[in-house]
């Protein structure tokens, strides 16, 4: 999508991480005063006891032509793929950073991809307006999706991998079911952009976000609204996740802030800040591979990790010569994937050389 607002990519782990409960330690919200002031850089390792990770670039991967909008691990942890504006899915091996094949069907550019469960397929969003369902070791398209009325901004498969919900520029979230290709419902969710779209673990809920501010938790059989949740006026929400245990929902937004809420009681919990994020959408995700993370993209250019229970900034990622919008956490490695605009155009993967 060439509307820079529109930049997105979604990286959430959880379909991969399901199993692991990652922030049942998470303690009820600190006051708002109880904010430590920020560490000098020569902060010592966090007084949790926990150790900092240590990631290093280990491959930079070029081959994209325009803006890379998202980038996602198989569940299986064999494979990357990657999206972007050039209307390309690229298949990459993130071990050698050597590129598998290219997806090709979709007529105008890209801004989401979501893997099945098993690895075997992968969904794409297009501006189009379809959603193509494509088996990877072909390369070839098994399905499309049509119904969309608009640009196509993000999809996500339920843990089960038979049912697909999607977002659009309309306003409208679907829900369809996989193998026969159909809608099986719509909903009119928001006024603006529907930028992020997920299932919880048992795909009882969705959980939504759009440019209207708002996040939104939805019944995924009746399609009724179950709570809405706002960000500050100034904190148009433009991403949103259900968290590995679905106990909480991770949500970024144009505050430069990432919220970890509490949405059965509708509190925020903690707010990681530090990076930049005003103008694109920026997806966050979650790290339980090794030291339990938070991990964003940003737009001074680099990739940041906050620890999940002290909110402290652990490590940043040089390297991009632009903004990072996409990135991604190997299920079961302690490897980072990042994706950057169009001055950059590269997919870079980190290593943790300390591999705790």
């Amino acid at each position: 999508m060439e509307h820079p607002e529109n930049k997105y990519g979604d990286s959430s782990t959880e379909d991969e991480a399901g199993s692991q409960t990652t922030e049942d330690d998470v303690p009820e919200r600190q006051a708002p005063t109880a904010a430590p002031p920020p560490p000098p850089p020569t902060a010592p390792a966090p007084s949790t006891g926990r150790e900092r990770p240590h990631y290093e670039l280990r491959h930079t991967l070029r081959g994209h032509t325009s803006s890379i909008s998202a980038v996602k691990f198989s569940p299986d942890g064999t494979l990357l793929a990657s999206c972007a504006n050039d209307k390309v899915v690229k298949i990459w091996s993130p071990f050698t950073g050597e590129l598998i094949r290219n997806l090709n069907g979709h007529t105008k550019g890209l801004s989401d991809i979501a893997w099945s469960s098993d690895s075997v397929n992968l969904a794409s969003a297009s501006d189009d307006h379809t959603i193509r369902i494509w088996e990877v070791d072909t390369g070839l398209t098994q399905k499309v999706l049509r119904g969309h009325t608009s640009f196509v901004f993000c999809v996500n498969y339920n843990n089960a991998s038979n049912l697909l919900v999607s977002g659009g520029c309309d306003g409208e979230i679907r829900i369809w079911n996989v193998e026969k290709g159909k809608c099986l419902k719509k909903i009119l969710a928001h006024l603006d952009y529907v930028t992020a779209v997920h299932f919880n673990r048992d795909a009882t809920l969705i959980v939504s976000c759009a440019l209207d501010g708002l996040i939104r938790i939805w019944n995924t059989t009746t399609g009724q609204c179950l709570k809405t949740l706002a960000e500050s006026h100034d904190a148009i929400c433009q991403h949103v996740q259900f968290s590995p245990n679905s106990k909480y929902i991770l949500s970024t937004a144009h505050d430069s802030a990432i919220r970890l809420w509490d949405y059965q009681t509708s509190r925020c919990l903690k707010t990681y800040v530090g990076h930049v994020n005003q103008k694109y959408c920026i997806a966050a995700c979650f790290s339980v591979t090794g030291g339990k993370w938070i991990i964003s993209g940003s737009e001074d250019n680099k990739v940041y990790l906050w620890d999940l229970q002290s909110r402290e900034i652990v490590q940043t990622l040089e390297g991009h010569t632009d903004v990072v919008v996409a990135v991604a956490t190997h299920p079961q490695q302690n490897m980072i994937a990042s994706g950057s605009m169009d001055s950059d155009l590269t997919i870079r993967i980190w290593t943790d050389r300390g591999g705790s």
